[in-house]
């Protein structure tokens, strides 16, 4: 079922995440999956709806506004400070929220994507405990039941929905804009800080190219048909675009800089920014920098499955594409020396070896994501 079709046949004012099954999903892991999302994430508010045309069912997610500042505060999501309390953007923190701006407005001080993430974050660390199984599924303790489950194809797809009133605006504003400047804070505030820096880098490099475009164009106008006005002509342009790029870089740096700070993500550490990967197992322990519950996986046993496992397994991968490839050409040869042969027959190689990159490129993704998946614990 399309994205688009739910959005228009359920209303989606009480909903953040959709979470859509296969129509041959039985009651039994429905229920399943539906007890385990509500005793594991006591903050999340479930409805399980049908759509009566596709008999396809839906989790319809979301939280309260108590239960999201609590999430905020569980993923240190930064906020925008009061200018009395020192402003600037500090991690949300549930024991001082009053020193936030928009804290006493339960519509606005969360945006939809904010919203998205807490709420994504806690369907991505429910965790199966020792001996948990779904049908034919043995979880692992410890292992996150989500996205196992959608890797499984138990769940079909999981997709945040969006807000038409905020889309309509951004239409108008930004997508049927012409010669008017991006709504970067806009973009930013609905899309997040990734997406927007994206296209904030995109309008910076376009408007750059001007000055390259305008300059090569002067040039191309006044240069002379001799070969020698040619060469010093190639040999301007290629000092000025050795300039502009470096202005440009410098330049960029601190226009980035400039949006990072506004943005709140400045001094923000990497690994803040993006999340745990859910996929990731181990023991429990309690870290010994942040003092808090962690999974931990010992250093030497990765980097024995890499040696192992992933190193062999790699070099047999190219080492059967060189000999596949190796083949293909000397058959490529052996074809060409036979005059007689039909000229379609000449191109046989050439469908060979394309059938052969096809088949291996669907073989080896399989096998990447088996060693991705390995590779997290």
């Amino acid at each position: 079922m399309s994205h688009k079709a739910w959005m228009k046949t359920v209303p989606t004012e009480n909903c953040d995440v959709l979470m859509t099954f296969p129509d041959t999903t039985d009651d039994h892991t429905l229920l399943w999956l539906l007890n385990h999302i509500r005793l594991g994430i006591p903050e999340l508010i479930v409805q399980v709806r049908h759509h009566k045309h596709t008999r396809v069912y839906a989790f319809f997610v979301t939280a309260t506004y108590e239960s999201l500042l609590r999430g905020a505060d569980e993923i240190g999501l930064r906020k925008p400070v009061k200018a009395e309390f020192g402003g600037g953007m500090r991690s949300f923190s549930c024991e001082e929220d009053y020193i936030y701006e928009n804290i006493e407005n339960e519509l606005y001080f969360f945006t939809s994507q904010e919203r998205q993430n807490i709420i994504r974050y806690w369907l991505e660390n429910l965790r199966a405990k020792q001996g948990e199984s779904l049908h034919n599924i043995h979880f692992l303790e410890g292992q996150p039941i989500i996205p196992e489950l959608a890797a499984r194809g138990v769940i079909q797809q999981i997709f945040p929905l969006h807000e038409q009133r905020i889309l309509k605006r951004l239409m108008k504003s930004w997508v049927q804009a012409v010669c008017e400047a991006q709504p970067l804070d806009e973009i930013c505030d609905y899309f997040g800080v990734k997406i927007a820096m994206y296209f904030a880098w995109l309008g910076f490099y376009t408007s750059a190219m001007v000055y390259p475009a305008v300059f090569g164009s002067i040039l191309y106008t006044f240069t002379e048909s001799d070969q020698t006005s040619q060469d010093i002509c190639c040999v301007v342009f290629a000092i000025f675009n050795v300039i502009w790029a470096t202005l440009f870089l410098e330049e960029w740096k601190r226009r980035g800089a400039e949006f990072a700070y506004k943005w709140g993500t400045l001094d923000t550490p990497a690994e803040s920014i993006e999340e745990p990967r859910p996929q990731f197992r181990g023991i429990k322990r309690i870290s010994p920098v942040t003092s808090a519950e962690e999974f931990y996986y010992p250093p030497w046993k990765r980097l024995l499955f890499q040696c192992l496992v992933s190193l062999p397994i790699c070099l047999v991968c190219l080492s059967i594409v060189f000999l596949l490839m190796l083949g293909c050409f000397q058959l490529q040869e052996f074809v060409l020396s036979i005059q007689e042969l039909p000229r379609i027959i000449r191109f046989l190689p050439k469908i060979v070896l394309a059938i052969i990159v096809t088949a291996c490129d669907e073989v080896y993704k399989k096998i990447a994501y088996w060693l991705n998946d390995m590779g997290a614990w």
